[in-house]
């Protein structure tokens, strides 16, 4: 095994766990606000035809911006690979994917299984880990 790809398998590995750390943070934030869109004191959405469900998950899309951000700022560049695809990507081509891809997975479900997403969101986020490992 060469340098480089030393190189590359020890950066997948650290893609991996920081990329399961973000995964925590974002689960941790929707929790937290979806406790919050619960309470008395939840901002009144009505007026934009609002569910609680589509609310938070456009905070944790903000949330996935601004982790992703923050991976930037510590880390400037990511640095491109060529993964199972064959063409170059870097973190933000590999988050474009995993919300591409997960955003079918869910219209899949909703047409083959039904309106129960729980199971997609798992399944979106195993594609998610794998997008960012092979991709």
């Amino acid at each position: 095994m060469n340098q480089s790809q030393v190189d590359q398998a020890r950066t997948s590995k650290g893609s991996v766990k920081f990329l399961i750390g973000i995964l925590v943070f974002v689960l941790v934030l929707g929790g937290i606000g979806f406790l919050w869109f619960q309470s008395e004191n939840a901002p009144n959405l009505a007026w934009m035809a609002w569910t609680k469900p589509t609310a938070i998950f456009f905070i944790t899309i903000v949330c996935l911006l601004l982790a992703m951000s923050i991976w930037e700022a510590f880390s400037p560049g990511g640095g491109p690979r060529v993964g199972i695809l064959r063409f170059e990507t870097t973190r933000g081509d590999r988050l474009f994917l995993s919300l591409l891809g997960s955003g079918f997975i869910h219209l899949a479900w909703l047409g083959f299984v039904g309106p129960d997403l729980w199971r997609a969101l798992g399944v979106s986020i195993v594609y998610a880990l794998l997008v960012f490992t092979f991709v």
